[in-house]
C-alpha cells in the first residue's frame, strides 16, 4: 500500500478532490493490515473523525480501486474486501471466520479448456482456496459451537492479522 502522502498526490494528479476525510481513509488503509472491508476502514476512521460517513469511505475506496491502487474482492456473502497488494497473487479464505491470506502459488497450469471459454479471451487467473484457518480448526469444539464462527468473525473483523504465503 502506498503511503498516505503518495495516495494524496495520486488523487491530485487525477484531478480528484483531496479532503480531510479522504486523507483519514488513506491513513487508515496504510495502517490496516490485510484485506479490510469498507466497514472496518470506517470503524478505524471514525476514531479520528466521528462525523465521517460510510458513503465517503466507500467512495474513496472505489476511487482508489478505479485508480488501480486497490482491488475490490468479493468472496461470496458478506462485505467486499479491498486488497492493497497489487502483485499477482491468490487467496486463502477461511469459511468460518472470513480471514483472507495472500498466497503466491504457481497456477500457470490452470486454464479454461477452449470448448468452455464461450468466446472469452482469458487474460488473468485468480484462484481462491477455501477452507478452515488454523485458528478456527484448532479451536476446541469449534465444529460443534455455532457461536464460535460469529465471535471469531467479529474479533477477526477488527484484528485482521493476515499473512502472506509463498508456495
Amino acid at each position: 500500500m502506498k503511503s498516505p502522502d503518495e495516495l494524496t498526490e495520486a488523487f491530485r494528479r487525477r484531478g480528484l478532490k483531496v479532503t480531510p476525510q479522504r486523507q483519514a481513509v488513506f491513513r487508515a488503509l496504510h495502517e490496516h493490515p490485510g484485506h479490510p472491508t469498507a466497514e472496518a476502514v470506517y470503524d478505524d476512521v471514525r476514531v479520528e473523525m466521528p462525523t465521517i460517513s460510510l458513503r465517503t469511505v466507500y467512495q474513496t475506496l472505489n476511487d482508489l480501486a478505479a485508480m488501480g491502487e486497490l482491488r475490490q474482492l468479493s468472496f461470496g456473502p458478506g462485505s467486499a474486501r479491498f486488497d492493497p497488494n497489487g502483485d499477482d497473487h491468490h487467496h486463502l479464505v477461511c469459511e468460518r471466520c472470513g480471514k483472507v491470506i495472500d498466497v503466491y502459488a504457481d497456477t500457470s497450469g490452470v486454464e479454461v479448456p477452449p470448448a468452455e471459454r464461450h468466446g472469452f479471451v482469458v487474460t488473468t487467473t485468480q484462484v481462491v482456496f477455501r477452507g478452515t484457518c488454523a485458528d478456527c480448526g484448532a479451536s476446541p469444539g469449534a465444529a460443534d459451537d455455532p457461536t464460535h464462527h460469529l465471535d471469531h468473525h467479529n474479533h477477526n473483523q477488527h484484528n485482521q492479522q493476515e499473512e502472506t504465503i509463498h508456495a
